[in-house]
């Protein structure tokens, strides 16, 4: 246990020393006279932006991998990430201008379109009348597929602009100005983080069985279901600021794992931290690679994130499938 408390607090360090010297990296140096205005109103929201969205979708990832006990689950494996991607590319197809409480159209169908997402997974379930994993897991996949289709409907039906709108959306990317974005997802990532954290004993029955977490005391139903939406609407928040940036949410807990353990008391923070830490060190990299043009980080944890699924099914049958 000391040795994962031990590595943990490491991960915590390198996390809070990437997020001071992430700000110091630019086209622009800081001994010049627009450094003030670059630094606090693009570098550091951005960093946050990062750091929140990355922690938020590795935790859903961990979660959602123990809910299913399944190494290969990630947020867009559920129809999640489907949901609000097609959600924002109709706002964008429809040229939606309205605003409800200063928040504009677009990350608001995002929301709306996970929350739809989620509701018709377990819509499927109720009309199956079986909330078993594998049936919510199939269920999330299809859905996935569906919206991904509509999207592409969407972008056959718009016209250059649009198609291109919703590409570069659809690529994700944490660029802000200013603190809007950061605010946009604190809450969905302080109450999702919360909940889940809190619940770290209980995802360790359910990693093992849903008959064990049940004769240890663990109301697997409600559980399951507080887990699955506060998951959700997490990765909902962050997908309306953010757009879907894949793969983030099944690396992290995949290198968490080997870091500290499978306990989740001590993976669920370890996950969060390194999971933030991915993000930013990714957009850090994406945004100077190729200055002062930039990659849009979605793509690059792409590139990152393919090569390491592949990895993962090679090694499953050493491994046994397990979350181990």
């Amino acid at each position: 246990m000391a040795r994962r408390v031990g590595i943990l607090g490491g991960i915590a360090v390198a996390a809070a020393a990437a997020m001071i010297l992430a700000p110091a990296l630019g086209i622009v140096p800081l001994s010049d006279a627009r450094s003030a205005v670059v630094l606090w109103s693009l570098r550091v929201p951005r960093v946050l932006l990062a750091f929140l969205a990355g922690a938020g979708l590795s935790l859903a990832g961990m979660t959602f991998q123990a809910i299913f006990r399944n190494p290969l689950v990630e947020p867009y494996t559920l129809g999640v990430s489907g949901g609000a991607a097609f959600g924002a590319s109709l706002a964008i197809r429809a040229g939606w201008t309205f605003t409800l409480l200063g928040v504009s159209p677009i990350p608001l169908s995002a929301f709306a379109g996970a929350l739809g997402s989620l509701a018709l997974v377990y819509g499927v379930a109720v009309a199956g009348r079986s909330f078993s994993t594998a049936v919510l897991l199939l269920a999330g996949a299809a859905m996935s597929f569906f919206f991904w289709s509509l999207i592409m409907v969407l972008q056959y039906l718009s016209d250059f602009m649009g198609s291109f709108r919703i590409l570069r959306w659809l690529m994700g990317g944490v660029e802000t100005v200013g603190y809007g974005g950061v605010l946009d997802i604190l809450p969905f990532v302080l109450a999702g983080s919360a909940i889940i954290l809190s619940y770290g004993r209980e995802l360790n029955m359910l990693t093992v069985g849903e008959d064990l977490a049940a004769s240890r005391g663990v109301s697997v139903g409600p559980v399951r279901g507080l887990l699955f939406a506060a998951s959700t609407l997490m990765v909902g928040g962050v997908v309306a600021s953010c757009g879907p940036i894949g793969f983030v949410g099944l690396i992290a807990p995949h290198i968490g794992r080997r870091l500290v353990g499978t306990d989740h008391r001590i993976l669920g923070p370890a996950t969060a931290l390194f999971g933030g830490l991915f993000l930013l060190a990714c957009d850090t990299v994406a945004r100077l690679v190729i200055a002062p043009a930039e990659v849009p980080v979605g793509v690059l944890t792409a590139l990152l994130g393919g090569p390491f699924f592949l990895w993962l099914l090679l090694r499953r049958p050493r491994a046994g499938g397990s979350l181990a």
